[in-house]
């Protein structure tokens, strides 16, 4: 995060300091951030590196733990934008060690081929590796038949995860290569408008890695490199060496230009799609979707909406609801899968067209955040399979077309009691199987009590469904927040993509894992 050791060391009780240099060990302590005492020579050595041990303060820190498998995800990726080069992690902790080393020669050729292992790809892997004036570039590709394009830029192996200038660089030179070869091949016909970089992108991953002696980041997690001349250097590069491989390889060249023309055409019919949208909804001066009960609050920052499932729940959360802050829109049924879909299909699909036109952010090249017209929207479905399966089809929505508002931190998803214990005319509601036993425990041996197994929102009035699952003042929600955009986008792409081979090994591989099977 921009940082680094000068934050570790104000965090952490002591830290310890030794450099392997010139056949020599130095050592140097620190105490909360202030050196103990000066740099000192401590022995001799042949090794050459650095080792660092630090003790985070227990003054400052209630409860000290490391997440292993975000240790192994960082220093996975280091591994890959290093060649050659072994990362081993070893943890010690709980009397059991665990060991991982990480080395890959083919670096971010072998990165990409990691990204794509669940995907039918277009093509063999391109790669360029090229020393410049400026510095250091490496980039790597290959197309695949999905719609999404991952693409993650580095500079100095830190992840620009705001691109910047390299980012730059790569995407005008793709632009201008896939046009070149498309009129060439005549692909594209004299009267054929070019391909636009959304069309050439569709299905793509791609790691671009620059190194260079004097970084200008923007921000301070070092979101977004500055350097001008890294978008040159990159544009140049790579566009030099990717033509050289769509001439060397005919067949993997009219692959990938087919797929973008594909695209093309679908995104001129998803515009259409979407202007019939846009000119119905809500920032056109229009009616909202005649389903959706809206809130009298016109302040974001204060409305809610919840996405219902079924016409049965959506009546008691209408009823049940605060008409002031917190609007309601019933979904009939599952809503498409997006991740095996293009835009045209999806804005074809009456409930996702409500769904966009009363968020009122728009969608694709329409998109705009700061038009969003609720600051909690909150996904409510049933406890069941069902509803855990339009959760999961509503959040990849989400995460494919309106990931900025998850990053945002807008998307809520609704915890409905799972339990009803009855007592006389008094009732407690339970969360969970733990739950419901304390509460029937704490009753005593000799109550009298009855329990209802919520099955389905309807199954609640709405006073109830206020009282347990809406009301501000004691509902408990959970905020979905993207930790690992790589393991998200693997997740999305084997569970809800078009490939059945990885989601069949999955389920083979977890099936004993399931807590709440619903037969």
């Amino acid at each position: 995060h921009g940082v680094g050791i000068s934050v570790v060391n104000a965090l952490s009780a002591k830290t310890i300091v030794e450099v392997y240099r010139d056949g020599k060990i130095y050592m140097q302590e620190y105490c909360r951030g202030d050196a103990k005492g000066e740099l000192e020579v401590t022995g001799k050595t042949d090794k050459r590196g650095t080792k660092v041990n630090f003790y985070p303060d227990k003054e400052i820190f209630d409860a000290v733990e490391f997440n292993f498998q975000t240790i192994i995800n960082r220093l996975r990726q280091q591994a890959y934008l290093t060649k050659g080069v072994a990362i081993s992690l070893v943890d010690e902790r709980g009397g059991l060690q665990k060991k991982y080393c990480f080395y890959f020669e083919g670096g971010v050729k072998s990165y990409v081929q990691h990204l794509n292992k669940n995907k039918e790809t277009i093509g063999s892997v391109f790669y360029v590796e090229k020393e410049v004036p400026e510095g250091m570039v490496e980039v790597s590709l290959q197309y695949n038949n999905s719609f999404q394009e991952t693409i993650y830029t580095f500079a100095n192996n830190i992840h620009t995860i705001d691109g910047g200038m390299h980012l730059t660089g790569f995407k005008a030179a793709l632009t201008r290569t896939v046009n070149n070869y498309a009129r060439k091949a005549e692909i594209l016909k004299e009267k054929d408008e070019n391909l636009v970089a959304d069309d050439v992108r569709e299905g793509l991953t791609a790691i671009i890695s620059v190194k260079l002696p004097d970084p200008q980041f923007e921000g301070q997690t070092k979101g977004k490199l500055g350097n001008a001349e890294m978008r040159a250097a990159v544009e140049t590069v790579f566009g030099d060496a990717f033509a050289e491989y769509f001439e060397e390889n005919p067949a993997d060249a009219r692959g990938i230009v087919g797929k973008c023309h594909l695209a093309a055409r679908a995104r001129m019919a998803a515009r259409a799609a979407r202007d019939t949208v846009i000119r119905k909804g809500f920032l056109e001066g229009m009616t909202l979707p005649g389903k959706l009960a809206d809130c009298s609050s016109r302040d974001p920052e204060k409305s809610e909406i919840f996405i219902v499932e079924g016409d049965s729940a959506g009546g008691s959360a209408k009823q049940g609801r605060d008409r002031n802050i917190q609007a309601i829109l019933p979904l009939r049924g599952k809503i498409l899968n997006v991740e095996q879909s293009r835009l045209d299909k999806i804005l074809a699909n009456n409930e996702v067209k409500n769904l966009v036109i009363a968020l009122g952010v728009g969608i694709g090249e329409s998109f705009d955040i700061k038009r969003l017209r609720y600051h909690k929207i909150v996904i409510m479905t049933d406890a069941d399979v069902d509803g855990a399966h339009i959760r999961t089809l509503i959040l990849t929505l989400f995460y494919r077309y309106f990931k900025q508002v998850i990053e945002g931190g807008y998307i809520y998803i609704a915890q409905p009691p799972l339990y009803k214990i009855s007592v006389g005319k008094s009732a407690n509601y339970a969360y969970s199987d733990a739950e419901r036993d304390k509460v029937i425990k704490g009753l005593g041996k000799d109550a009298k009590f009855s329990v209802q197994r919520y099955k389905g929102l309807g199954e609640m009035n709405p006073d109830q469904l206020w009282e347990t699952t809406m009301d501000p003042s004691k509902r408990t929600m959970l905020k979905v927040t993207i930790e690992d955009a790589e393991k998200a986008d693997q997740v999305f792409d084997t569970l809800m993509g078009s490939e059945v081979g990885p989601r069949k090994r999955f389920i083979q591989a977890y099936a004993k894992k399931v807590k709440n099977l619903d037969i």
